[in-house]
């Protein structure tokens, strides 16, 4: 694999901000990296839309960020992940990955009860992909699913501590700790700001699987597989475009990536169903 293709930046692309978590763990895991991060945030949120639309989206984003040259897609929204991927991998010759598949296969393998949970928006617990990831994977997992919509706004907000979010995480993950589960996974890009709230309400029997660190190992073990790992010594180049720029989202978007972004572009993207 020529030496260019390896200095390739990854794409990302959500319907909002959430995918930040997704970067956070590609940059963590995979400093060399170069990435471009693409937030829809102009029609954000994508669980309201029908499947025809999402894809439709899906396909639109990708094709902006396959104009950038990237040499892998991640679709870290769950709702485009649980709907678009076989329409993505049908059009394009680079890897594609979503963040659902990799959670799944971890709880999967490290459940000793047979019994895992998941957590998610209401429209990533109705479409099922995760219940059905996992039975896909280990046909004896029995799969007990939350929504738990307040999360996002809490992420939103940075109330990621504090007596009104543990109250919150408590009414919502109270029955789940009653059902036998050892596996909890946060099946939305949103919930790992609040892991440790979500870990102490829970407790130390039950491992929490992040799919956003998930995701970011499958990139790692995809690439090098590829011979494509970027193994340059020059600084990662990050680049971050927007649908729409609100005022908050600055400050919302560090939050989330866990750093400062400075290099915000908006941009108009194609993908409106016909």
């Amino acid at each position: 694999m020529g030496t260019d293709n390896k200095k390739a930046p990854i794409g990302v692309f959500d319907s909002g901000v959430g995918g930040l978590t997704v970067a956070r763990e590609i940059v963590a895991r995979l400093p060399n990296e170069n990435l471009i991060y693409l937030g829809d945030t102009a029609r954000v949120p994508y669980g309201t839309k029908s499947e025809r639309t999402v894809i439709a989206y899906s396909k639109g984003n990708a094709g902006f960020l396959v104009s950038k040259g990237i040499k892998l897609l991640v679709v870290a929204c769950n709702t485009a992940s649980s709907v678009s991927l076989p329409a993505l991998w049908d059009e394009l010759n680079i890897p594609v990955l979503g963040v659902i598949e990799p959670g799944a296969r971890k709880a999967a393998g490290i459940t000793k009860t047979g019994k895992v949970g998941v957590i998610g928006t209401y429209s990533t617990i109705r479409s099922n992909a995760y219940k059905s990831a996992l039975e896909r994977i280990s046909p004896e997992v029995e799969v007990f699913s939350k929504p738990c919509p307040l999360f996002v706004g809490l992420a939103d907000e940075g109330w990621t501590e504090g007596e009104i979010t543990e109250l919150i995480a408590e009414q919502y993950l109270c029955t789940l700790k009653e059902t036998g589960i050892d596996v909890l996974v946060l099946g939305c890009t949103h919930y790992p700001l609040l892991k440790p709230v979500i870990h102490n309400i829970m407790g130390e029997g039950i491992t929490l699987v992040d799919s956003a660190e998930e995701t970011a190992f499958e990139i790692e073990t995809v690439l090098k597989e590829r011979g494509e790992l970027n193994d340059g010594s020059a600084k990662a180049r990050r680049e971050f475009y927007l649908t729409d720029v609100s005022d908050t989202f600055v400050s919302i978007a560090g939050r989330f990536l866990g750093e400062k972004i400075d290099n915000i572009e908006m941009v108009d993207i194609a993908g409106t169903p016909t």
